[in-house]
């Protein structure tokens, strides 16, 4: 059995390292032959990172780490072009000073891999180095932006250091429509779409594809992904619990499929899909990556418990985008991954309607023990008797 790619965001050392890799480069050829400026949203550790690096790698030209993939035949190797990646997960963000201080190191460290000055400063350099490396390498510039949104997204108690972020940010992406003429491909990727960025009002050409169908499974694991890739680590399962693989696979997917962005296309979990397969014992993994503190005040704040007791109707609309003053619960509950689509409907020649709920066993036991935990004031760690079982249970529930 190849090894899981567990922790691991970046393409090429889980290639070199020869793990576990569902094959999503169909998507990517679709995307960057088909458009140039995108935005995707999607909920953490849902693969995004992973989806970032591929991309970097695919237009630096590492042929090799393709071979065996869809794209591999397809993709004209001979023309590889420059790539700035800012990823914000390794960016400071506590406050709006050390945030553009960050940003400026990793756009000073780009120019210097490709052997460029740079002579102005905050966002000012960010434009300097996209049109310097255009005019240098002679190849438009790939812009690579993972969790654009993190440094907001960090501060939504502290709403203060969250809009000063926002303005560092939004100085930033600014720059991205008037270097248009300098750029082959954007993508950024985020939890949430937040306004006054710059991003959503200033780029007409942005292309949301969150909600997109022909992209609802470009992360996460779908069934055919699931039952393919992973079928020696069910067996593994099979013979661990001596059941029956149709039984283990319900299991899997009670647990952790249930993700949808169009209503029809259901995928898992890669996070707690890959620990599972890892550790054998079925548990709450991606929920206990990240207490959701400020969404459970949110919750009592907004009185939205029936938001997570019941599905609920939205219109297009909600998912546009928001003010972090004025959250709406529904549209963060979903694009958080605790409310996914169940059901999309599209009356004929209006905008449609989704129906929201939530998505598996594995977000509905941890939400409601939290839940309870918030309203009644309980230890979370005394909630487990609420729930049909334990937290951390043997697969054969």
């Amino acid at each position: 059995m190849k090894n899981l790619p567990i922790g691991i965001q970046s393409f090429k050392k889980l290639r070199e390292e020869n793990r576990l890799y569902v094959d999503k480069t169909k998507y990517i050829l679709q995307l960057v032959t088909t458009g140039s400026v995108y935005f995707l949203s999607r909920p953490r550790r849902f693969g995004k990172s992973l989806l970032v690096s591929t991309m970097t790698a695919l237009f630096q030209g590492k042929k090799s780490l393709f071979e065996g993939l869809d794209i591999y035949d397809k993709w004209d190797w001979t023309q590889t072009n420059p790539v700035i990646r800012l990823d914000f997960a390794g960016i400071n963000n506590d406050t709006a000073a050390n945030l553009q201080a960050d940003l400026e190191k990793v756009i000073l460290k780009t120019a210097q891999e490709y052997g460029i000055s740079l002579t102005r400063e905050a966002a000012g350099s960010f434009f300097e180095l996209i049109s310097k490396l255009h005019q240098t390498t002679g190849r438009q510039v790939v812009v690579l932006i993972d969790e654009y949104d993190k440094p907001i997204i960090d501060h939504l108690t502290d709403l203060s250091v969250a809009e000063e972020n926002r303005n560092v940010l939004k100085s930033f992406y600014g720059i991205l429509k008037p270097a248009d003429e300098h750029l082959r491909f954007v993508l950024l990727t985020g939890v949430s779409k937040f306004n006054k960025v710059s991003i959503f009002s200033e780029l007409n050409n942005l292309n949301d594809i969150t909600m997109d169908d022909r992209y609802a499974s470009i992360c996460g694991y779908t069934q055919t992904e699931l039952e393919t890739c992973f079928d020696e680590y069910i067996e593994r399962l099979q013979e661990e619990y001596q059941m029956e693989k149709t039984d283990v696979l319900n299991t899997i997917r009670k647990w952790y499929d249930g993700y949808s962005w169009d209503g029809s296309t259901s995928v898992y979990n890669p996070f707690s899909t890959l620990l599972l397969f890892d550790k054998k014992i079925v548990s709450n993994y991606w929920f206990e990556t990240g207490t959701p503190t400020f969404l459970i005040n949110l919750i009592k704040e907004k009185n939205g418990i029936q938001f997570v007791l019941d599905s609920i109707m939205v219109e297009d609309a909600a998912f546009i985008g928001y003010d972090i003053r004025q959250i709406d619960i529904v549209p963060i509950l979903f694009q958080t991954g605790y409310l996914t689509v169940k059901s999309k409907q599209t009356p004929a020649m209006a905008p449609p309607e989704y129906i929201l709920g939530v998505p598996n066993k594995e977000v509905h036991d941890s939400l409601m023990r939290f839940l309870v935990s918030g309203y009644a004031n309980f230890p979370v760690s005394q909630t487990d008797n609420l729930n049909s079982s334990k937290n951390n249970v043997r697969i054969n529930i």
